[in-house]
């Protein structure tokens, strides 16, 4: 009976243990908490409104963060404490919460805290999730206040520099700091949509120094700033030139019996150039109309105009294509002038050409065919009555071969030969002679292409014209032809040119002559707004079945000096004359030019 007892003590004391601990058990669940579930990762789908608030609000909280303000530090810091566990997404990449602090962990097992019974006495009262308005414009408005202060000590930087809040700003972005997303212009962004240009979208600031503007740079200067500038019209830049002045001259027609007088000039230029991607089109032409104001009586016109199209075709051909058309009066110094008229006939020319060329390597082809057609019409006597000058008609139609080998790219010899067929529109003239002739010439020459420095070209060869009638002698003589541009400098340019023309002629039992004509002009830009210009011309001619010879030796020189790019004020000094060894023949004429040129 003794035996046992004690073992019967034990066991009523473990019993008694056990149900204390069981109502200590009981106690701690009876005691109120508040559902930790409810903010730990467990909890189920969460509303989109819900995880609204929760952006604005973090929105808020990075707002406070960039303040100094110590009323926005210490509604911060209440924000903080609302939640301890906020609702995190498990998406791939989600970005971290920055009021999560780090290591924390909420958990239903962790130990009530004395703040979280709602029965106490000394409970702290729950903040408000939105901080007042009030304090958040307090906070803006301290936070502008001095960001302002700190722009007026910051040493001022160069145009074009960034300042140093504008770097801070970018580096902020740029190294993913904290901070940069505080400065995103709306409250409720999201911030896990910061992309690569927020930087971009951040509010200008009101202290930043400007930057320098383009116009601020040094703009390179024009190389004529007095040229005409040009009206475009279709796909083309046309420049017209008008100009008005007055002559003096001691000679008014330039003939051995001119008078002195004083002529009003008009004379109208004009240029028209494509603006086409590949091919090309030029269109130049003048128009020079005198009157007299007083001494001898001169009342003429005469113009030109003349056009060139250059096309590239397949097979590296190039097509050239010109044609003209030309109106002047009979010169009083021509062999063929007629004395007595109180006007000369007028001279008409309509000319045209097509030309195809063709490079094999080195080698350099061109073939052209042209055709030019004269007529004049009827010279009227003093007497009144009217000489009819149809006989004169007649119509040039030629082909010229040439063939070059580039020596270079600046330099391309040629050979080229040249047969033609002149047809009067009358077999016989008004003298019985048959003037239609056959025209044969042969020429080697040099191609100049040195960019701006020196480009053109020159010929020389034979040239000679058999007249049909057999009582007639042939025009035959020594050809040359040049156009050539020089400019030793900058603003400088020489050109020379030369040419051969066969003059036909009705003249009873004369064939003609041949004209040789030489010009050197210079053209140079004392200054911006003044040019100068001068030529010297050197003009003979050999009359074909005799010893006759004419010389006329030319001067000029002008200066243009530009008030503005469109309007400019021009004057030239001429002297001309004319040595013959054919009775009647010499002249000399002398004349100044004062006149007003207008551009665009």
């Amino acid at each position: 009976m003794s035996g046992p007892q004690p073992e019967t003590k034990r066991g009523r004391k473990g019993i008694a243990v056990g149900t204390l601990l069981m109502a200590a058990s009981v106690l701690a669940l009876l005691r109120p908490a508040p559902v930790f579930a409810q903010e730990t990762e467990l909890r189920g789908e969460v509303s989109e409104s819900a995880i609204l608030a929760d952006q604005q609000r973090k929105a808020r909280q990075l707002r406070a963060q960039g303040s100094q303000d110590q009323a926005a530090q210490t509604a911060q810091a209440a924000d903080d404490q609302t939640l301890a566990n906020p609702y995190q997404p498990e998406s791939p990449g989600a970005v971290p919460d920055d009021d999560q602090p780090a290591g924390a962990a909420a958990s239903i097992f962790d130990q009530p805290q004395a703040a979280d019974d709602p029965f106490a006495d000394n409970q702290t009262p729950a903040r408000p999730r939105r901080p007042s308005t009030a304090r958040l414009r307090a906070a803006d408005a301290k936070t502008k206040s001095d960001t302002k202060a700190a722009d007026k000590q910051k040493v001022k930087k160069k145009p074009g520099h960034a300042t140093d809040s504008t770097v801070s700003t970018a580096s902020t972005a740029a190294t993913g700091d904290k901070a940069a997303p505080a400065a995103t212009d709306d409250d409720g962004a999201n911030r896990r949509a910061v992309t690569i240009d927020s930087v971009d979208r951040q509010k200008l600031d009101p202290g930043a120094e400007r930057t320098g503007s383009i116009d601020g740079q040094k703009v390179k200067p024009e190389d004529d700033p007095f040229a005409a500038p040009g009206i475009k019209v279709g796909t083309f830049v046309f420049r017209p030139t008008l100009e008005q002045g007055f002559t003096a001259t001691s000679n008014a027609d330039g003939s051995s019996g001119g008078r002195p007088a004083v002529l009003s000039e008009t004379a109208l230029r004009f240029s028209a150039t494509s603006d086409w991607r590949e091919n090309s089109a030029v269109i130049d032409g003048y128009g020079l109309f005198r009157n007299t104001l007083s001494g001898q009586k001169i009342n003429d016109a005469r113009g030109r105009i003349e056009g060139q199209l250059n096309v590239d075709l397949d097979h590296e051909l190039r097509a050239i294509a010109k044609l003209g058309y030309e109106a002047a009066p009979e010169s009083a110094s021509s062999p063929d002038a007629i004395a007595g008229v109180t006007s000369q006939p007028l001279r008409q020319t309509v000319d045209g050409s097509l030309g195809i060329e063709k490079d094999v390597g080195k080698m350099r082809y061109t073939l052209t065919g042209a055709v030019t057609h004269d007529f004049y019409g009827d010279a009227k006597l003093s007497d009144g009555t009217v000489l009819s000058q149809k006989d004169r008609d007649s119509t040039l139609y030629s082909a010229t071969l040439r063939t070059g080998y580039q020596v270079s790219p600046a330099i391309t010899p040629f050979a080229e030969v040249e047969a033609g067929r002149r047809i009067y529109d009358l077999r016989f003239d008004s003298n019985g002679f048959e003037r239609s002739s056959t025209r044969l010439g042969a020429r080697a020459g040099l191609e100049l292409d040195m960019d701006e420095k020196l480009s053109g070209e020159f010929s020389v060869g034979w040239l000679r014209e058999a007249i049909d009638d057999d009582r007639l002698p042939a025009n035959a003589g020594p050809y040359v032809n040049a156009d050539l541009k020089w400019s030793p400098e900058r603003g400088t340019i020489i050109g020379l040119t030369g040419r051969t023309t066969v003059e036909s002629t009705t003249t009873a039992g004369q064939s003609g002559d041949l004209l040789y004509s030489g010009r050197l002009t210079g053209e140079r830009q004392v200054r911006a707004n003044l040019t100068a210009n001068s030529a010297l011309g050197l003009d003979w001619r050999d009359y074909t079945g005799s010893d006759g010879h004419d010389l006329i030796l030319s001067a000029e020189a002008g200066l243009t000096w530009w008030l503005n790019r469109y309007a400019g004020l021009t004057t030239r000094v001429r002297t001309e004359k004319l040595t013959s060894n054919l009775a009647g023949r010499d002249y000399v004429a002398n004349s100044v030019y004062l006149g007003l040129k207008v551009q665009r």
